[in-house]
């Protein structure tokens, strides 16, 4: 047995590791009334949060096979819960299901590990689903005094990586917040979302958490990989690699990120992706 928590309708990738494991799949929606598949149903009170219920669904979950949850900070509560209540692991890093079991990265993407479950697994990405709403059986449970009392917006704008076919990845080689621009341009050009590595996003705050690709930050598939201004050490790459095509841009010709490219491109960013915008 399968389960699949929703906390939104990006689950397409929840969904697909679902069907390559063995067993039935049953989905749980928590607060997500516009998915279209979800067996049983968990509506959410104005200013609930879906973590309220982390207790009550770790005890209902049926933990005899593989419970997957998405890698989003409400997902890692529910997942850390539900892990705590039933004894189990808590995989993180996954990357896909071989032969029955869930592949996850090891010790940075050097080694790969294979857990045969049962085990609660935090996936990266997925897309919307799409379809008709079809409602689940309607499900109560108790739950924590839990009241969202204050919102605070952000102009930063949130991100899917795990759904993106195409990202462009900014580091360290940008010198200043505003020149992140020439990124965001070329992404518009293509169809891309912009990623970033770990010290834009949590040392300069140029960018949101949920843009860092890396051993601790998102993990993604992408057909296109596009990194400018990146060294490429293993804490970045072991988010991406498995992307379908990789170009570096570097203005060092001994970075490491070109040894994992397709196409490399050794030049100043600050030339090479305007000029890439315009040739696109």
């Amino acid at each position: 047995m399968t389960t699949i928590i929703a906390l939104d309708s990006n689950i397409s990738t929840l969904i697909a590791w679902g069907n390559e494991l063995p067993g039935d799949t049953t989905i749980i929606s928590v607060g997500s009334p516009e998915l279209p598949v979800a067996h049983v149903d968990i509506a959410l009170a104005e200013d609930t949060p879906a973590e309220s219920f982390a207790l009550a669904l770790a005890k209902y979950v049926d933990a005899s096979g593989f419970v997957l949850l998405p890698a989003t900070p409400t997902g890692r509560v529910i997942a850390g819960a539900i892990a705590a209540v039933k004894g189990l692991p808590l995989v993180t890093g996954t990357k896909g299901v071989f032969d029955g079991g869930i592949v996850a990265a090891r010790f940075g993407g050097i080694v790969e590990e294979t857990i045969e479950g049962p085990a609660v697994v935090l996936v990266s990405g997925g897309t919307a689903l799409e379809g008709e709403t079809i409602q689940g059986d309607p499900l109560t449970l108790d739950q924590a005094g839990l009241r969202v009392t204050g919102a605070e917006s952000s102009q930063a704008k949130s991100v899917n990586l795990g759904g993106a076919k195409k990202i462009v990845a900014v580091g360290r080689g940008f010198k200043n917040e505003d020149d992140l621009k020439i990124a965001f341009n070329l992404a518009e050009k293509i169809g891309a979302e912009v990623a970033c590595s770990r010290p834009i996003a949590e040392g300069n705050n140029w960018l949101g958490r949920d843009r860092y690709v890396g051993v601790s930050g998102q993990h993604v598939t992408p057909e296109l990989y596009i990194a400018a201004g990146i060294s490429g050490q293993i804490q970045h790459t072991a988010g991406m690699n498995e992307a379908k095509a990789v170009v570096v841009i570097n203005s060092d010709k001994n970075a490491p990120y070109f040894e994992q490219a397709d196409y490399g491109i050794v030049g100043d960013l600050y030339t090479v992706l305007p000029a890439l915008t315009e040739a696109v």
